[in-house]
């Protein structure tokens, strides 16, 4: 296998957390997250909620400051921090078919800077422990990345084309997200936006798989036949009567039971050659305790996603082409 594409990134298995950042790894992220659990459950708050809400809020706080060490990165991601306000809901309520209604959403949220649009029914274990969603709907968005951007990840204090890139999706997103709400509720509806980076009460990667917008990759993130892994979600809850876009299977989950790309790219080795039980569900799944130390010391990473064959524009149609012929004769 070739070399990571860019030299700053250690060999994976040759890095070690400083002393200081594994001492706020205080308490394992792993049984929390619900690894070996055989009952599906809702997750706990984690990682990126609120500091009082997990026990790693201080590793957390030094992440946050490391990723705004990069050039740029300030800005990019204070414009994902920077929420517009929502309206009020109108009094006068659109009546239209349901088909109308959908297609209104799918619209308005791609001339909004969404790149793909997925609707999936809500259900509870998309919310996290701790919070209520009563809408029935969610709206999930897609966010792309700029690829050449994204390979420079991880960022340093020299560099932050990667990072940066990063914060401008997710404040796309929140944009994104924001507006589609908005013409929502200018509709009679009510809708509520969920943008990332920080997390809310809304799990955002089961309803894209449910809507059909990839499958759950390996590296943990989502895998787009659009997109690869470059890619970042937003999402609306919504009471607007819609009809829902559907899974698609497209050999991602198939494809990553043989590739080891992301597994050898990781640092810390944080990437399992194979599925583990959680909550209830067999899944891909990323060894919290060695992802989140290298994360909050190399000023974010995104190495596994900007690495995966799916996200480089010139493989991924031959990628789609393979499996599709090998879904087939299956």
């Amino acid at each position: 296998m070739s070399e990571p594409a860019n030299p700053r990134r250690p060999r994976r298995g040759t890095w070690q957390p400083k002393s200081e950042i594994a001492a706020l790894l205080r308490v394992s992220g792993n049984p929390i997250n619900g690894v070996g659990e055989p009952i599906p459950r809702r997750p706990s708050p984690f990682f990126w909620h609120p500091p009082d809400m997990h026990p790693w809020g201080d590793l957390q706080i030094v992440a946050r400051q490391n990723s705004r060490k990069c050039p740029g990165s300030t800005e990019a991601f204070q414009a994902a921090y920077t929420y517009p306000e929502l309206n009020a809901v109108s009094a006068k309520r659109k009546q239209a078919a349901v088909e109308d209604l959908t297609e209104g959403v799918r619209n308005f949220a791609l001339s909004h800077e969404a790149d793909d649009v997925g609707i999936a029914p809500m259900d509870p274990i998309y919310v996290f422990e701790g919070y209520t969603i009563e809408h029935p709907w969610v709206i999930v968005l897609a966010l792309a990345h700029n690829y050449d951007r994204l390979r420079e990840v991880p960022s340093d204090e020299t560099n932050g084309t990667g990072v940066c890139d990063v914060g401008d999706q997710y404040s796309r997103g929140t944009r994104s997200s924001y507006n589609l709400a908005n013409w929502i509720r200018s509709q009679g509806y009510q809708a509520d936006p969920y943008p990332g980076p920080s997390a809310g009460a809304l799990l955002l990667i089961p309803p894209a798989i449910a809507a059909g917008l990839g499958e759950l990759g390996k590296h943990g993130s989502l895998i787009s036949p659009r997109f690869g892994a470059g890619v970042r979600l937003a999402g609306v809850t919504t009471d607007m009567p819609l009809i829902r876009t559907t899974p698609r299977r497209f050999g991602a989950d198939e494809f990553c039971a043989n590739c080891q790309v992301c597994t050898q790219a990781c640092p810390p080795g944080a990437i399992t050659p194979k599925k583990q039980m959680v909550r209830g569900v067999e899944r891909w799944y990323v060894d919290f305790d060695k992802c989140i130390p290298y994360f909050a010391e190399a000023a974010s990473c995104g190495i596994c996603i900007a690495e995966c064959p799916w996200t480089r524009p010139s493989v991924r149609p031959k990628l789609l082409a393979t499996m599709d012929r090998r879904l087939g004769q299956g």
